[in-house]
């Protein structure tokens, strides 16, 4: 009996699919030829006209490197639906005829429904992204010139940086500024340290301060300590930025009526007033930042990712996976194999950070946790595992409005026990044995 064939059904009606490329975009309307613009300012505009003219309402289009964005900016300020959608969510779908071009095959996809569209927050938290990637990069680059501070101290051989924790700390700086005005006194030069390093490190630091000060060297180091400080004043432009944008957001929004205490961030903290006060306005009064691991630093930053409105993701799973963090589990038959996917996220190495710092910690259910998970996987399934578990648990909070409880380290031990307890009952009836406790 011979197979009937089944025509796709078109759901949706006035679409148009998008090529773009770094120097040419090509749209494809069904029913018409391809036409192509060029990718400057004024071709994006007279693209929108042609669009317009031939009463389009829906787009897709490619996520392609960073092209897509401003064309994603002008066509949503236009009043269209635009689908951004992946490369690969396109090319996994059978049927493509080989005349058929990409914007053409783009359109028919998304009038039968085919495509996801990729998420995309509001314009408000783009803009905000935009701040907060562009400080996390300044960031970056100022730790370089640390480390090029240090690597002159080593050809120095001065070892400060071995006694010190943080040579761009206050004392730090202090000793490192000295010797670039010419103190290189070991005694001297500890004198500029805080009292509490005094106190512990004295005859180290002393030891550390004695050097061979060459002049080429000297200057590698004071180009070091000059580009930190350069990279500081544009991480603090950046905070200025932020804090601009926060005020406009807050603007109207009422004060929640319970605010925590906001958490001492101890790395990296951003310079902006009234921070704790004005994310408790934007989530109103839901404050993730009391998630272990978490300061008001690392909710700022999700919320830059992810935004405010969770609907996107139907249930933590989805968030989870979306993020990067889910297991890479495939089965075929009775086998279970790990599959390795590229899916990186910068949303998803937020909540790594977070589960780095939690590596070695002895006091709270996270660190047990990853401690358990790092003893039968290792310690790189074990960051994901936990980062994974803070995606959730920050899903959670924002979508139920729940208060973070921290459960402490015996209660997470006295969970795991009784977990394992249930499962050694539930063996022993299977085989017909009974468990008395002793």
């Amino acid at each position: 009996m011979a197979k009937r064939k089944q025509n796709l059904t078109v759901i949706k009606q006035h679409t148009a699919g998008i090529d773009i490329g770094s120097r040419k975009i090509f749209i494809g309307i069904a029913g018409m030829p391809v036409k192509s613009f060029d990718t400057f300012t004024s071709s994006y505009q007279k693209a929108i006209e042609y669009l317009k003219d031939n009463n389009i309402k829906s787009i897709a289009m490619e996520s392609t490197g960073v092209y897509w964005i401003t064309l994603y900016d002008m066509l949503e300020e236009a009043g269209f639906e635009v689908c951004l959608v992946k490369s690969n969510s396109i090319k996994n779908v059978p049927g493509r005829k080989t005349d058929v071009l990409d914007c053409q095959w783009i359109q028919q996809l998304h009038s039968y429904g085919l495509l996801k569209s990729s998420f995309i927050p509001p314009n408000d938290i783009r803009t905000l992204r935009s701040y907060t990637t562009l400080r996390r990069k300044n960031i970056q680059l100022a730790s370089d010139h640390i480390r090029r501070a240090q690597k002159a101290l080593d050809l120095m051989n001065i070892k400060l940086h071995f006694v010190i924790s943080e040579i761009h700390g206050k004392s730090g700086m202090r000793i490192l500024k000295a010797i670039l005005n010419g103190e290189h006194n070991p005694h001297n030069l500890v004198e500029l340290c805080d009292k509490q390093i005094l106190k512990h490190k004295r005859e180290s630091v002393i030891d550390s301060l004695i050097g061979n000060y060459k002049d080429e060297y000297l200057f590698a180091l004071k180009q070091a300590v000059e580009g930190y400080e350069y990279y500081q004043t544009k991480i603090l432009e950046c905070d200025k930025q932020i804090e601009k944008l926060l005020d406009v957001l807050t603007k109207d929004l009422p004060v929640p009526k319970k605010i925590n205490k906001p958490k001492a961030i101890r790395r990296n903290k951003p310079n902006i007033k009234n921070l704790h006060l004005s994310l408790m306005k934007l989530t109103g009064g839901i404050d993730p930042s009391q998630i272990t691991g978490f300061t008001d630093a690392t909710l700022l930053d999700i919320i830059s990712r992810v935004g405010l409105d969770m609907s996107f993701w139907k249930t933590a799973k989805h968030f989870s996976s979306w993020t990067g963090l889910a297991p890479n589990l495939h089965d075929s038959g009775n086998k279970k194999k790990n599959k390795k996917v590229k899916n990186k996220s910068s949303a998803g190495q937020i909540f790594r950070i977070a589960a780095h710092s939690l590596a070695n910690s002895k006091h709270n259910a996270f660190g047990a946790f990853y401690k358990r998970i790092r003893a039968k996987k290792g310690k790189l399934f074990a960051m994901k595992a936990t980062a994974r578990k803070l995606a959730v648990t920050y899903y959670n909070i924002m979508t139920k409005g729940v208060d973070y409880v921290e459960e402490g380290i015996t209660q997470y031990q006295q969970k795991v026990k009784e977990q394992r307890v249930k499962y050694l009952q539930k063996q022993a009836r299977y085989f017909g044995f009974s468990l008395t406790p002793n």
